[in-house]
């Protein structure tokens, strides 16, 4: 039986695959429009999406993002599953810089006008969850973990890097890949 999660996962991959259709074939992306594609309600969709230029940014980046399984392939323990992820988001943030950063202006901006902005994706988030099964966490420490993982990894990570501590992109992964380590290391995640 799918969970909530799955469900609201699936409701809004569905609303991106239609602002996907819509700019394939070259029509102004609206929330609206994009729903419509998918016989998805206005209204569910606005729960996810208020600002068209934030859907068409995330729906570009979406089309980019790998499966689950083919990131973590031939990744046997949890931590191998979640270095493996860990190396492909901030990989993935940087071999698309400049659709990130654009994305992310484009949610600063939106949260700027609703004081709230659009919930993103959070595809991280769910390959983290996928990555730890079977590793011995608690609950809230897991939960704690995948945060950690989430703030050390993709466009943030790439920005507080190259932007902040100015480094160059071969020590930004390295650094990635430690701060990974360390935070398993930290929950006692060895294998």
């Amino acid at each position: 039986m799918p969970t909530e999660t799955n469900k609201k996962s699936r409701t809004r991959e569905a609303i991106m695959a239609g602002a996907r259709a819509l700019i394939a074939r070259g029509d102004t992306v609206t929330v609206a429009a994009a729903a419509a594609e998918q016989g998805i309600s206005r209204a569910t969709a606005y729960r996810y999406f208020s600002d068209p230029t934030v859907l068409a940014a995330e729906a570009g980046l979406a089309v980019e993002v790998l499966p689950y399984e083919t990131v973590v392939d031939g990744a046997e323990t949890p931590r191998a599953r979640v270095l493996a992820v860990s190396r492909y988001i901030f990989g993935l943030s940087v071999r698309h810089e400049a659709a990130f950063r654009q994305f992310l202006a484009r949610n600063l901006d939106a949260w700027q006008t609703s004081k709230s902005g659009d919930r993103r994706g959070a595809r991280r988030v769910d390959m983290f969850k996928q990555a730890l099964k079977g590793a011995k966490v608690s609950g809230q420490g897991k939960n704690r973990l995948i945060a950690a993982l989430s703030t050390a990894t993709g466009s943030e990570a790439m920005i507080g890097l190259y932007d902040i501590a100015k480094v160059d992109r071969e020590t930004a992964e390295t650094v990635v890949v430690e701060i990974a380590e360390a935070l398993l290391d930290r929950y006692g995640v060895t294998e």
